[in-house]
């Protein structure tokens, strides 16, 4: 959509001060505060067609102009720009998300406790979406009699820690060599490749005790597929007044409170692009299109997410700063993640 520089001044003018004041503003108020260079009667005629184009739209008869949902993709498709996290939105998630990385799930509530601390908006967050995974490592200790804990960790980063009844004990020394062979054979390989090995003869444990530890491994890794989805920052809606309708209010809570609702708000993970913006009547979820999400996805380099992302507000969120922060917390994770220990 071809927009003259005037018109696309006075769209952002007008985005810009709706998303801080949450108020309808008129020409006159523009003309007051934003040095345009121009009379009100003009930009008054250039709100005018900016109204006929479907960019702005007047809630109210006696109103000033607030934008339309069109208004706020042209925003965010062709004039807002990505910036750098500042010096203190670094040092934030530094301290926040750094710790214990090698625990995906701890990992993405931490992020999302961030992230709806430093937008001040509901964050959403999924993990170990990956429909596709391999074993990376496995460790078996004693536990108690009979019982042993089995240590999993998956090429989706998750770690897992199992305990696994035996049918009989075995030795700590048993089970550190039981651990190198498993290694051997069960690293690299999905669960459907875990059931052929059948063969005890190499590792020294009995079929019975082969086949408990193997149905431990298959049960956990197919839990993978059983999406954990978090929120947080819930209670941020109720500051923003075009939620102080109860009713609107109540809608939206209960849609958070679905997690079914919640994975189709995130959607597949097959979305291209690193930072996918839905704004308002975009949304196929009826109860939240009064409000417009952010999201990415968590790739650590492979084409299936272990997570994904989402960051929700009104409509009028403030999209740069929130793109900008989302996008920088994405390439901190990634970074993360790729120190993680292939051992």
């Amino acid at each position: 959509m071809g927009l003259s520089e005037r018109k696309i001044r006075i769209l952002e003018a007008i985005i810009n001060d709706y998303i801080a004041t949450a108020e309808p503003i008129g020409s006159r108020t523009i003309a007051k505060k934003y040095d345009l260079g121009i009379s009100s009667a003009t930009i008054r005629n250039e709100m005018s067609d900016l109204y006929d184009l479907g960019l702005i739209i007047q809630p109210h008869t006696s109103s000033g102009r607030i934008p339309s949902d069109q208004g706020y993709r042209l925003y965010v498709d062709s004039l807002m720009r990505y910036r750098e996290l500042t010096e203190n939105e670094a040092e934030f998630l530094q301290k926040t998300i750094a710790s214990d990385i090698n625990q995906i799930d701890y990992l993405m509530k931490k992020t999302a406790e961030a992230l709806s601390i430093l937008t001040n908006y509901t964050t959403i967050i999924s993990s170990s979406q990956s429909a596709s995974f391999t074993i990376k490592h496995i460790q078996l200790m004693p536990f108690d009699g009979n019982k042993i804990l089995l240590i999993l960790v998956t090429d989706t980063k998750t770690v897992k820690n199992i305990v696994v009844n035996l049918p009989e004990k075995i030795e700590a020394d048993e089970l550190a060599n039981l651990s190198s062979l498993l290694n051997e054979k069960l690293a690299g390989k999905s669960t459907d490749e875990i059931s052929e090995l059948r063969d005890t003869k190499d590792l020294g444990v009995s079929s019975e005790v082969l086949a408990e530890i193997l149905a431990a491994i298959s049960l956990n890794t197919d839990d993978e597929n059983d999406v954990s989805v978090y929120a947080s920052g819930v209670k941020n809606i109720l500051s923003f007044p075009e939620f102080s309708n109860v009713e609107r209010a109540k809608e939206i809570f209960n849609a958070l409170e679905e997690k079914r609702l919640l994975k189709r708000l995130l959607g597949d993970g097959k979305s291209p692009s690193r930072i996918e913006i839905i704004i308002g009547c975009e949304n196929n979820i009826a109860e939240m299109q009064n409000c417009s999400i952010i999201k990415a996805n968590i790739r650590v380099g492979t084409p299936n997410p272990i997570g994904s992302i989402g960051i929700i507000g009104p409509t009028r969120m403030n999209y740069h700063q929130v793109a900008s922060i989302l996008n920088g917390i994405v390439k901190r994770i990634n970074s993360l993640l790729e120190t993680f220990p292939s051992d």
